[in-house]
């Protein structure tokens, strides 16, 4: 239970709080009584005692009476108490007692205090050797005839919580600890071109830069640098089918883990858009088993999704297993079929992936399944497919670049 507490001063402006926090310490003994009927006999008020515990610093024991704690009950009954083993003063505590099922069934006998904590709250022992239990915990002869005495031993378990209350003041000192800057020192080390020891060739610029933090960051560097058939010993590699532009953003990633800005690497005299950019930087971090890279672009490439970019990042993402970002595209490309078979980039699709064609005829297949039976939305004809839909719905027929007639229901 925690309490706030506030303390507004009338003139003065500053503000002080606390909290009271009342919560309980656990911990929990096992005992186990063996050689039951030995103890039998000892007579109404006698007793054996397990070895003491602590709990939240205080010393506990657990009193078993053989033939009861009451004179009255002629030992019809045994007893059980857990007692204050060490000196303390009104100490507040819950309990449970349980006595264990030796069968296996699991059908132990619970007493427990935690149960009933809202209800009577905490049982408060005023000094050493006070108790808490039960004068008739159980009748003699039905335990002597249960599950819970197995070859003459008792086995029973103790949980104790002593009730703590502490008072949270507001801490006067605190240390403000800045965000990691590792990043940005990585990052001037290769801007400053210090220590460097490897020379990349990318078109007609060259890079600097460090081999061990490049074979940390790229398993392919790795291998290629400090692998079984690797060179540690090259400075000089020439790197094709990659523009100097998306090397030099992948380098950036590599050294500070954050995407760079693609107005800043590629020029203001660039032609390429920030989506083509991103498209050839998820094709370089494929390559170079960049995932973070990978998944960075995947998620940039998903919000910048329209009708003219869908195919090509389409196409790009089968060829680079980003499976997120093809559903996606599938999606958008279905739902808006018509016109993104007229871009440019849907000729490439049929080019370079013509088995996505399949996937994205199932995924209008899929989205028309979902969409109401009389939609305002009529898809345009497409010679692509062979389909012509008439407007009211009917079935259709047109002829494909093979000559061959294909008849679709709607």
């Amino acid at each position: 239970m925690i309490v706030d507490y506030e303390d507004r001063g009338g003139g003065d402006d500053s503000d002080s709080c606390s909290k009271s926090i009342n919560e309980t310490v656990n911990g929990s003994h096992h005992f186990t009584i063996r050689g039951y009927s030995l103890a039998k006999g000892m007579g109404p008020g006698k007793y054996i005692t397990s070895d003491t515990f602590t709990v939240g610093g205080y010393d506990w024991a657990v009193y078993f009476y053989p033939d009861g704690k009451n004179i009255e009950d002629s030992s019809t009954y045994v007893s059980v108490f857990i007692a204050l083993a060490s000196e303390g003063t009104d100490v507040r505590a819950l309990f449970e007692l349980t006595l264990l099922d030796q069968s296996g069934k699991g059908k132990h006998k619970v007493h427990s205090h935690f149960d009933r904590a809202l209800e009577s709250g905490p049982y408060s022992l005023k000094y050493r050797g006070s108790m808490w239990g039960y004068k008739r915990f159980f009748r003699r002869s039905v335990l002597e005839t249960s599950d819970y005495l197995k070859d003459d031993c008792l086995s029973m378990h103790c949980t104790v919580g002593v009730v703590r209350t502490r008072v949270e003041g507001p801490k006067d000192y605190s240390v403000s600890v800045p965000p990691s800057d590792m990043g940005q020192s990585l990052k001037y080390v290769l801007d400053a071109e210090l220590g460097c020891d490897i020379d990349f060739r990318v078109g007609e610029e060259t890079f600097k830069a460090h081999k061990l933090i490049l074979a940390a960051r790229s398993p392919v560097f790795r291998s290629q640098f400090f692998g079984l058939v690797g060179n540690p010993n090259s400075d000089k590699v020439e790197l094709e089918d990659i523009e100097p532009s998306i090397f030099k953003a992948m380098l950036h990633f590599i050294y500070s883990d954050e995407l760079p800005d693609l107005l800043e690497i590629a020029g203001s005299t660039s032609t390429c858009t920030s989506t083509i950019m991103m498209q050839h930087i998820l094709a370089a971090a494929d390559r170079f088993g960049l995932d973070r890279l990978k998944q960075l672009c995947e998620a940039k490439l998903c919000e910048e999704v329209n009708v003219e970019t869908v195919a090509t990042t389409l196409s790009l993402s089968e060829q680079h297993q980003c499976l997120q970002l093809k559903a996606i595209c599938l999606k958008f490309a279905a739902t808006n079929l018509g016109v993104v078979m007229q871009s440019e980039g849907f000729k490439h699709l049929e080019e370079s992936c013509p088995s996505l064609l399949s996937e994205l005829l199932e995924t209008v297949a899929s989205v028309d399944e979902k969409a109401p039976v009389m939609s305002s939305k009529k898809r345009t004809s497409s010679s692509i497919f062979g389909l012509d839909v008439a407007a009211d719905g009917a079935a259709a027929e047109s002829v494909n670049p093979n000559a061959r007639r294909v008849r679709r229901r709607m």
